[in-house]
């Protein structure tokens, strides 16, 4: 892909994080100038024709009966964005600004907002040419979708605000000089199009998305080193019981399972033992995992219809009518946030409990802690205290950000969607899910160093392999953050999944 033409209707979320990751070119296609330019003139001869209109001739929120002179119809879009940059906080990592500014212009694309098309081309320039907007996380209540955020990102449009250009922070204006790029002046209306949206929302669960999905993979390797490893035993992954209960993500994570120890000498070797079932944290992870993947599907059916709609307010349609709406109420990112967010923590919560079991001796049969000479070493003991640390936080952050409202603009928005916040909760979770992750992992690889003489599954082995290049056996107590957080990094750059998949083909 050389380059993303954004037509407003049909942008993908892998499109998307590809773009943004790749820094690959965005433009609009031809149609979308087209809509963008005739919407602008809509907005246009109503101002000539006097009519009033939200934002664009009224003040904002709860000065909407406010009406604005026509010399001040410009001003007033720039007083917009200069008094809604009231964020705090640290700021956003330049990937969620960036992939917001993406959803911004796809939305844009569509039509609907009345942005000039020079507008949106800026908008498209400074994303193309590195100019990445300052952004304090804190701020939005997801009302009338991203206001804080949003009007701290749209500020260095009009050369005002904070930006990094080439890994330096500077001021609006001296950002867009040194990338060449002329800030824009708003006309009537600009500025309230530029900052009502849930794009910052969707952004950021955009991203915490495309994590949940490839830790949702990374969990079934992990989970299948502590089968191996454990004694247990793969008869739970038949097709037979799965497709007699046909959630999709539950067969999903069954067909993992059975690819990635398939060929396994260390399950082969005790078929006909006498242990008749295994522990729910082994034999369920068909059941639980996959009720996560279905979730985290669903997530993508929302956001990917959110990405691809119009969430300003208002809406200037092709007839010329100007209708004022609820369209940038965060309610449908914010439920999925808080879903999704539920979901990451449960497989942080069965993975803990597969570490427990590990190191665990009266449970595993293994050496206390996993190591040799117990009492003198802790091993990995301490490992699982922070695995349950993990864990118990998720258990707070877990709590829903959308079952709380708190009315705003002097009770005109007398009902907020909090989605932001939710969004960020999912991204910490997100985080929390792959150090418990990256323990199992380590946790595995240990114990699977007392199976010298069996041969463990194909995608366990490639798994192992990978780990030890990188980690090496602890013989005796050492550091465990060093490794805890290169493990991490393996899984952030999916070394461990491309070695897994490099063997097993792809997982789903």
């Amino acid at each position: 892909m050389k380059l993303l033409e954004l037509d407003g209707n049909n942008l993908t979320l892998e499109q998307a994080v590809r773009a943004i990751r790749d820094n690959i070119p965005v433009g609009l296609t031809r149609e979308a100038r087209k809509r963008v330019q005739h919407s602008r003139t809509q907005i246009d001869a109503a101002v000539r024709d006097r009519k009033m209109i939200y934002g664009v001739t009224t003040g904002f929120g709860a000065l909407s009966n406010v009406v604005v002179s026509q010399e001040d119809a410009r001003r007033l879009q720039t007083n917009v964005l200069m008094s809604h940059a009231a964020g705090v906080g640290i700021p956003f990592e330049e990937e969620v600004v960036r992939m917001t500014m993406l959803l911004m212009a796809n939305s844009k694309a569509k039509g609907y907002s009345g942005l000039r098309l020079e507008t949106v081309n800026t908008l498209l320039a400074m994303l193309n040419q590195g100019v990445v907007p300052v952004v304090p996380q804190q701020g939005s209540v997801g009302a009338s979708g991203d206001l804080a955020p949003m009007a701290h990102l749209s500020l260095v449009l009009i050369g005002r605000g904070k930006a990094t250009y080439q890994g330096e922070v500077l001021d609006g204006a001296e950002a867009l000089r040194r990338a060449g790029i002329e800030p824009v002046t708003l006309a009537e209306g600009e500025g309230l199009a530029l900052i009502n949206g849930t794009q910052v929302m969707t952004a950021l669960g955009a991203l915490t998305l495309c994590r949940g999905l490839k830790l949702a993979k990374i969990v079934d390797i992990a989970a299948a080193m502590s089968l191996e490893v454990l004694l247990g035993t793969n008869t739970q992954f038949h097709k037979r019981i799965h497709h007699i209960r046909p959630h999709p993500g539950q067969i999903d994570t069954a067909s993992n399972m059975r690819k990635i120890t398939d060929g396994s000498e260390i399950i082969s070797s005790h078929k006909d033992c006498d242990q008749i079932q295994d522990a729910y944290s082994l034999r369920c992870v068909p059941q639980v995992h996959g009720a996560t993947r279905d979730t985290l599907n669903h997530v993508r059916r929302v956001l990917e219809t959110e990405m691809n709609s119009a969430t300003e307010n208002p809406l200037v349609f092709e007839n010329g009518q100007v209708l004022s709406g609820g369209n940038f109420h965060g309610q449908p990112v914010a439920l999925v946030m808080d879903f999704m967010t539920i979901a990451l923590a449960e497989l942080a919560n069965i993975s803990e409990r597969r570490i427990e079991r590990m190191v665990n001796p009266n449970l595993s049969g293994l050496p206390s802690f996993l190591i040799e000479g117990g009492g003198l070493n802790s091993g990995f003991m301490i490992a699982q205290y922070t695995a349950a640390a993990l864990v118990s936080e998720n258990k707070a952050w877990a709590h829903p950000a959308s079952v709380d409202s708190i009315p705003t603009s002097a009770n005109k928005e007398d009902h907020v969607s909090m989605g932001t916040i939710g969004a960020r909760k999912a991204a910490h979770v997100a985080g929390n899910v792959k150090h418990v992750a990256a323990i199992e992992l380590l946790c595995g690889a240990q114990a699977m160093d007392l199976f010298t003489n069996l041969k463990p599954g194909q995608g366990t082995l490639a798994a192992y392999e990978r780990l030890r290049q990188q980690v090496t056996h602890m013989d005796t107590d050492r550091e465990l953050h060093p490794d805890i957080e290169t493990v991490a990094r393996l899984i952030d750059n999916d070394e461990i999944l491309d070695a897994v998949e490099k063997v097993t083909g792809p997982l789903l």
